[in-house]
């Protein structure tokens, strides 16, 4: 296979560094405007919340490269930039300020002992940066004590840094006050992923406790600090103020729904035109759109990053290369599975066909939730899913009423995979009913087969997607056969198995009885349940879908063409004997 775009820039693939980027040959989209931005609309604390994989902590990392002191060579780092046209404030604020920069992604402990090392590691690492102020002829001794209290290594054989509850709530604002002292500049504070201790202590049960350290946390560093500049936070949830901002009245909000800063996290469109024509793949440009794009973020539409850049590298390597699920396998969807399992229970099972179907329905979100009550209603799942990017809106009706819809492709393919992992927990639960639809195909008996598949298909979400072909809703019908068939003991199952002339859909042998089955499924666009049926038996007959069978052996084949149509069904039987069949 010829490869593309040979010697052009990498690909930054999990690269949240601006300075690597810059300096070492990958592709960067410009989001250097964010900075001015900033600059024209900061409050005193501005909290930026935006789904997983959107580029929030290479946002931050480039706001810490521009405004931090002792960098020689920023101006170079941002030289063509956006920013760099803006020349006034770039020599009124680059290079200007000390910055206090944390993530914390990585606080996720199982208990409450390990997030809080992890969170004193987090601050450790970040307070080690400034080992000068050891040094400083502008702090007291007792100012230097202060900050070795928050450098101290565990010297008892475990790893990490050794803080008193008083010294890590503090830290923040113990470091800010540090470096004002030291550099005579109020100190601008970065805290990427605010959320994700609180995410984590909630499904650990140790929620109460990383509140109150939270809490107490960010009140002493953006509340009560009086060496802040300014602060920045991401992450994925806007946090009920009384959970951890209690009293916090100068938090400035950009949500997802905020037209600023719309475009500053995601790829626009002609972001995505342009890096597609640089590596020379404009012609996959119609499947990275149905499968990445459809965010709405304020007023404009965004891609993901992650998932661009990961199928373009994919596609350097091979041109011919299938899209698949990036997002998903970067975070578990409980989400969505705590969503299906809602249907019945306050949401109709008609909203949830209809998301599927490229469709909308409209609901009240509510963008300030606490992590320890998402899952207390059905309502509050609504606007989880919306916040983390599992729906998006497509126009705000009033108030906080929004016209809600699956994004692209990608998600909707997380919904109907968990739909089907679901279905297959439930199959594996019902022995009975398994029973009774294995006998009824083995028998030939169609009624009964038709009758048992649609008694699953009444359990399970019907897929009407207007946006993918019929084969591909085929293969949802395909998949929900397998999905039963895999549980009975003593059949040997194939897919897609090669006989005569084509390939069939399913292919079933049962040794013991010398009986095989072959079942070719159709989906019936227009309802038309029995010539689809007709039409699958047919195929079955002109493409030899039988022989295989026979030349392995077996006596009896049975041939079946099942039609599907939402959470219908017919089935038709003609069975065959000897390999003339």
């Amino acid at each position: 296979m010829k490869r593309r775009s040979a010697g052009k820039k990498k690909l930054p693939i999990g690269i949240e560094s601006f300075e690597e980027i810059r300096t070492e040959g990958f592709y960067y989209v410009d989001k250097t405007g964010m900075i001015r931005e900033l600059l024209e609309n900061w409050g005193k604390v501005n909290l930026f919340t935006r789904p997983r994989r959107f580029g929030k902590s290479l946002n931050m990392d480039m706001l810490k490269t521009f405004f931090e002191v002792g960098n020689n060579h920023r101006k170079e780092l941002f030289e063509g930039m956006e920013i760099a046209e803006e020349t006034e404030l770039c020599e009124t604020y680059m290079g200007k300020f000390p910055v206090v920069s944390v993530s914390l992604k990585s606080v996720n402990g199982s208990d409450y002992a390990m997030a809080r090392e992890l969170l004193c590691s987090v601050i450790g690492m970040e307070a080690l940066r400034f080992q000068y102020l050891l040094e400083s002829d502008c702090l007291t001794d007792r100012e230097k004590q202060q900050y070795e209290q928050l450098v101290t290594i565990d010297r008892t054989g475990r790893t990490g840094f050794v803080m008193s509850d008083a010294a890590l709530t503090g830290s923040l604002k113990t470091l800010s006050f540090l470096l004002e002292k030291h550099y005579g500049k109020k100190v601008i504070i970065l805290i990427d992923e605010y959320d994700v201790p609180l995410a984590k202590a909630s499904e650990n049960g140790y929620y109460e406790q990383m509140v109150m350290v939270i809490r107490n946390m960010f009140e002493q560093a953006v509340k009560t600090n009086g060496s802040l500049q300014f602060a920045v936070m991401t992450g994925c949830l806007r946090v009920a103020k009384e959970s951890i901002f209690t009293g916090l009245n100068n938090l400035k909000i950009f949500p997802i729904t905020d037209a600023r800063f719309a475009e500053k996290f995601g790829f626009t469109d002609e972001e995505v035109r342009a890096l597609l024509e640089y590596y020379g793949l404009l012609d996959r440009y119609d499947t990275v759109k149905e499968w990445y794009d459809g965010y709405c973020f304020g007023d404009q539409r965004v891609y993901c990053p992650w998932d661009v850049i990961c199928y373009c590298s994919k596609l350097r390597a091979d041109p011919d290369a299938d899209p698949e699920n990036f997002w998903s396998n970067t975070s578990g969807n409980e989400v969505i599975r705590r969503f299906i399992e809602k249907t019945g229970k306050g949401m109709t099972k008609g909203e949830l066909e209809n998301l599927i179907a490229g469709e909308t329905v409209v609901k009240e979100i509510h963008q300030e939730l606490t992590y320890n009550r998402l899952y207390d209603s059905i309502d509050h799942l609504w606007s989880v899913l919306f916040v983390t990017g599992y729906l998006t809106q497509r126009g705000k009706v009033e108030g906080d009423l929004y016209h809600l819809a699956i994004p692209n492709r990608e998600i909707r393919q997380i919904y109907t995979r968990q739909i089907m992992t679901m279905f297959k927990e439930d199959v594996k639960r019902d022995g009975e009913a398994l029973q009774a639809f294995c006998e009824a195909l083995k028998n030939g008996d169609a009624d009964g087969v038709e009758r048992q598949f649609s008694a699953y298909l009444g359990r399970t979400v019907s897929i009407r997607d207007t946006f993918v072909r019929k084969d591909t809703k085929e293969n949802f019908y395909h998949g929900i056969l397998l999905g039963i068939l895999g549980f009975k003991d003593g059949w040997y199952v194939r897919s897609d198995r090669q006989s005569g002339d084509g390939y069939s859909d399913i292919q079933i042998r049962i040794d013991e009885e010398n009986t095989g089955i072959v079942i070719e499924v159709k989906y019936a666009q227009q309802g038309e349940l029995e010539a689809e049926c007709q039409n699958a038996l047919e195929q079955i007959r002109t493409k030899g879908y039988t022989e295989k069978l026979y030349e392995e052996g077996m006596e009896s084949v049975l041939q079946y063409g099942i039609a599907c149509f939402r959470n219908r069904c017919r089935a038709a039987v003609e069975r065959c004997q000897g390999a003339e069949g």
